[in-house]
Formats: structure tokens, sequence, C-alpha cells
């Protein structure tokens, strides 16, 4: 069953057409958006991003959860258990009440999204460019019977100019404007479609105030960082906060939210380990992509087996070291979560 699942996923991750252009092309990105280089007045970030999804979407699900988001972790409690704890909370901060209708800000295939319906009792508009993922999410969405209570709206989160001033009671960005090719002009967007006293919960990927500018090695993290998970630049704390108070917002809390006290799993541990919350199977640990690796690359030498889905676990596995790197060093978090509230 659990074989079956992989193969799928890598089935549908490969099945596109010139997949090792389209890797090579996405791996190129910073060189094509660097102000000298050839495609630097071309280049769309959003594009980008788009890819990015398009290719490593089934694996990342495979590999992590239909919430495709970090969450914060502790001992002898599963992945499964801690990212619905960590959307509970967010629920909880929102205050949301039945007949609200709320915003998902990059909406991705909907797995906060089915628990803010459910558990929330609202209606929820996802806001998603990738058509991929959009199909996706209305199937598992018309499967957990709750697509009477969503609508969708296909268009950039970096201007939703379809969608109308105020139109919002609340909203959510998880792990979405982190990918924003302008961090202010995301949050305007968000800023203008909530109605006036909303409030607004994101879930952001920092950098720490471990981050020395000035240490090589932790500019080389950063460039890797930005390089395999596509982010156009990775602000601070501060510039996050700075950039919510340029359009508006009222920022009323803002936390680290892998920072806790007493026993903890990092966030990045199931990138690395078996241990603890590690005894999902399904889940693709480092020893497990390498072994994956290897039996693919087996399958090609016997020609079972295409070049193409080795070349994409070897993708994410890049970016799965690269996020350890990050999180060891302690200058990267992918927890930097905040509320905040349009004025009335």
């Amino acid at each position: 069953m659990l074989l079956h699942k992989l193969f799928s996923a890598l089935k549908s991750a490969s099945q596109s057409t010139n997949i090792t252009h389209r890797l090579e092309h996405l791996d190129n990105w910073m060189e094509r958006a660097a102000p000298e280089g050839v495609d630097a007045n071309r280049y769309d970030h959003t594009a980008t991003v788009k890819e990015y999804y398009e290719i490593c979407n089934e694996l990342m699900v495979f590999g992590w959860n239909e919430s495709l988001h970090f969450a914060p972790l502790t001992p002898h409690e599963s992945l499964e258990d801690s990212i619905i704890r960590h959307q509970r909370l967010m629920i909880d901060k929102l205050e949301l009440q039945a007949g609200m209708t709320v915003i998902d800000v990059g909406c991705g295939i909907g797995g906060p999204m089915r628990r803010v319906v459910r558990e929330g009792g609202v209606r929820v508009v996802g806001i998603n460019n990738n058509e991929i993922q959009m199909e996706k999410a209305k199937m598992l969405n018309a499967k957990a019977g709750i697509d009477h209570k969503v609508n969708y709206v296909a268009c950039s989160f970096m201007d939703m100019g379809v969608i109308e001033d105020n139109t919002f009671d609340a909203g959510y960005a998880i792990e979405s404007t982190c990918h924003a090719p302008d961090k202010e002009g995301a949050y305007a967007e968000i800023f203008r479609v909530l109605k006036p006293g909303a409030l607004f919960w994101c879930h952001e990927m920092c950098m720490t105030d471990k981050f020395d500018p000035n240490d090589a090695s932790h500019r080389a993290i950063k460039q890797e960082l930005m390089r395999s998970v596509a982010l156009k630049e990775i602000a601070t704390s501060g510039e996050v906060e700075q950039a919510l108070e340029a359009v508006g917002f009222s920022v009323l809390e803002a936390v680290d939210r892998d920072i806790k006290e007493g026993p903890s799993t990092p966030w990045y541990q199931p990138m690395e380990t078996r241990h603890g919350i590690l005894n999902s199977a399904q889940y693709i640990h480092r020893w497990g992509r390498a072994g994956l690796i290897r039996v693919l690359k087996l399958g090609e030498m016997f020609r079972l087996i295409p070049k193409e889905p080795r070349r994409i676990v070897q993708f994410m596995d890049r970016t799965a070291k690269a996020y350890v790197a990050g999180g060891r060093s302690g200058i990267f978090t992918p927890l930097y979560c905040f509320l905040a509230r349009k004025p009335l």
C-alpha cells in the first residue's frame, strides 16, 4: 500500500513533459532573477513558485501531510497531531464564528481549509494560482463533504483585483506569503480585502536574530534555502512586522512558535531521523530519501523506470537538507506566527 502510494506520487510528479529541463529551469531561478541576469527584466517569481509546487506537490503530500506546513512539535506526538494542534490554535486566535466568510491566502490543496470549515463553522474562499493544486483541493473538499462551504479564486495573492475591498471577516496565510516577491505588496492586498476590524493570522518563514549577514556560512545557508524553496527573499521577523504596520495592520502578537519551554522536538527533525514523532512509515526522512534514491537508480540501470523520478527526489532531498541546516544553525524558522488586525 505504501509503495503503491509512493510510486503513484512519483508517477504523477514526473508525468509532465520534459521534467528534467523544468527541474534545471527551477534550480537556476536565482541566476535568472539576478539584476545582472539575462532574463532579469522578464523574470516572474510567481511563475517560479508555481513551477516549484507543480513539480514537488505530490511528493510533498506523500512525505509530509495534506497540510503542507510545519508545526511546533512535541515528543511522543505524531506529526499529524502536531499539525492539527497548530491549526486549532489558529482557529482559536482568529475568533471564528458561524456565518463568517474567511480568506485562505495561498490555499494549496486545502489541508488547513478543511479543518477551518469543519471546526470553525465558516465559509472559506481559497486563493491559488496553481491549477493543479486547486483541482486537487476541489476533489479532496468534495470527498470531505465540505465543497458547498468553499469557493475558489484562481489568482495570485499579489493581485486579487477580482475581489472587492472589505470582503472578508477574517483571513489566514500559512507558509504562502513567504514566497511573495514583495512582502509589503502581499500584505497590502490582504489588508484591502479584509473588512475593518478583521483578524489576520499568518505563518511566515523568517531569519532569526541569530542570523549574521557577515557570516559566510550563514549567508550560504540562506542562499540554499532561497534557491531550493523558491523564496525570493527571507525576511527577518522585524522586517515582517515593519511591512505589516506599513500597510496599516495593527500587530497584536508575533512569536516564533518553535521556541517553547520544557521538552520539545525541533521542527526540522522529521526530515532528519526516525526518532520520537517519526514512527509514521510514510515519512521520508534522510535515510529513507537516500535509500529511495538508490532504489530508483537501480531501477534506471535495469531500465524499469525513467530518470525523472530520481531527479525529483534528489531535488527534494536537497531542499530537506537546506531546511535542516537552517534549523540546526538556529538562523532560520518556518514558524514565525503573528496575529494582526485591520483597524476599524
